[in-house]
């Protein structure tokens, strides 16, 4: 009995490994991340994914993301959180300056800010992922947005001094923060749900991210009307891309880290100036030329809105954080690598 028990056994752990060989060649040869096959560089297996950086991890996924309003004014500078957002989004705010919209999920910042106010098109991108917007103020479009009910968010307008603390170090507007302690606290009081299977991007395995093919870019520029320049370097140890403006690097102001992502996706969209305030209307679903750079090349690719994400039509992310640079037309003499 005992003989057969070993035989039967012995057949049983031929057929799973086998089968388990076949699912890992199988999204080998697609290319693309699935939840059962996320390694790291040891070639570890992880029992799940994080849905917006595609690395695996043995801890839950299902924690709803969090998108914040970050101001991004010289004045605000450096920023605090932004080193632990997944996907940050940076848009063109009126007075020629972007604003990043931080999309955290796999990571939660201690504090992160200085919160700024909404725009309408920002609120957009935030939908795209389900997620709780936090911001301090607003446009008018924005607040119609807002007060409609049909986005779980929280506002420094109605909390400040509660949720919302204002720092001593900094001039208003730039001094508003929020500790993820407080945004869980806003969750409950709201009554919006902290949970959320939220659907996965489209990532490349390690192996088809080592085949990438393109453009050198190693050194990138993005000039914005205003003349403010951002910048973004590749390590090639790291495989990451660090940022900054004006050649100053970014980092987080608590930690000193430096805000580094493993895709830099460039966009092109239709930007149009709509009130004296210089607040602006941004094309944000009809798709357009874009750059996507990764592993030290870039593509010149097209963009499309997925379901209220802008993603790459014709690419994929590699697994890790990423950094997408919204711009206005004229992007081929705005752009510079090398």
């Amino acid at each position: 009995m005992k003989k057969w028990y070993v035989i039967l056994m012995s057949i049983m752990m031929v057929l799973t490994l086998s089968a388990c060989k076949g699912a890992r060649d199988k999204v080998l040869e697609e290319g693309k991340v699935d939840k059962a096959e996320a390694t790291d560089s040891k070639k570890e297996e992880f029992y799940s994914v994080y849905p917006l950086t595609g690395l695996g991890t043995n801890e839950e996924v299902d924690h709803r993301a969090v998108s914040v309003m970050v101001n991004n004014h010289p004045k605000a500078r450096p920023q605090s959180g932004l080193h632990k957002a997944d996907i940050v989004y940076e848009v063109l705010a009126e007075g020629e300056l972007t604003r990043f919209l931080a999309i955290f999920q796999s990571e939660m910042p201690e504090v992160v800010g200085p919160v700024r106010s909404a725009r309408d098109y920002y609120i957009e991108l935030s939908r795209g992922y389900d997620a709780l917007f936090v911001a301090h103020g607003f446009s008018p479009e924005a607040k119609e947005i807002l007060d409609s009910g049909t986005i779980d968010h929280l506002n420094g307008m109605e909390y400040d001094g509660v949720l919302f603390n204002r720092a001593d170090f900094r001039k208003a507007p730039h001094n508003s923060y929020i500790t993820y302690e407080n945004i869980q606290k806003g969750m409950e009081k709201i009554g919006a749900e902290q949970s959320d299977d939220l659907d996965m991007l489209s990532f490349l395995t390690i192996e088809s991210a080592k085949a990438i093919e393109g453009t050198p870019a190693n050194e990138i520029q993005i000039s914005y009307p205003g003349g403010e320049t951002v910048g973004f370097t590749y390590s090639i140890k790291k495989k990451t891309y660090a940022r900054s403006s004006n050649n100053e690097p970014t980092i987080d102001r608590e930690t000193e880290t430096p805000i580094t992502v493993s895709n830099v996706f460039i966009v092109e969209a239709a930007h149009r100036v709509i009130d004296d305030a210089g607040r602006r209307e941004i094309n944000l679903t009809s798709g357009g030329d874009a750059i996507l750079i990764q592993n030290g090349v870039a593509q010149n690719i097209s963009w499309k809105n997925e379901d209220g994400r802008i993603v790459p039509d014709g690419g994929a992310f590699v697994p890790g954080k990423t950094w997408i640079n919204i711009v206005p037309g004229g992007m081929k003499d705005s752009v510079k690598m090398q």
